[in-house]
């Protein structure tokens, strides 16, 4: 199991560290706002093309990025009453730290 874990997660760690590369940048519309981009959509040229990294059809991450922001969906296995826990715990623990993020979507994309 370790063997097939690594190269997803080294897949997700490079593909994070290229999208992270952000920079200020004011909206192309409203004088001296600073939208992310990511979430208004506003501007097709700013955004990046989407990446879905898939480990299998149940754990996958999908990563948007634009010029100013980055949003970072993920889906994790939840096989057993175990894993559904601890996918809870771990949602919860997320949730309640939403504040500290600049972004964070608290609700599933389509």
């Amino acid at each position: 199991m370790a063997a097939t874990l690594k190269p997803y997660l080294n897949a997700v760690r490079t593909t994070l560290e290229a999208a992270m590369c952000l920079e200020n940048f004011y909206s192309q519309r409203v004088e001296r706002h600073n939208k992310p981009e990511v979430e208004i959509r506003s501007s097709k040229e700013v955004l990046f093309t989407p990446l879905e990294i898939c480990r299998n059809e149940k754990e996958k991450v999908l990563i948007e990025g634009s010029i100013n922001s980055l949003r970072m969906s993920i889906a994790i296995k939840q096989a057993d009453d175990i894993e559904k826990i601890l996918c809870h715990k771990f949602m919860r623990f997320m949730m309640m730290r939403a504040e500290n993020f600049f972004i964070l979507r608290r609700k599933p994309i389509e």
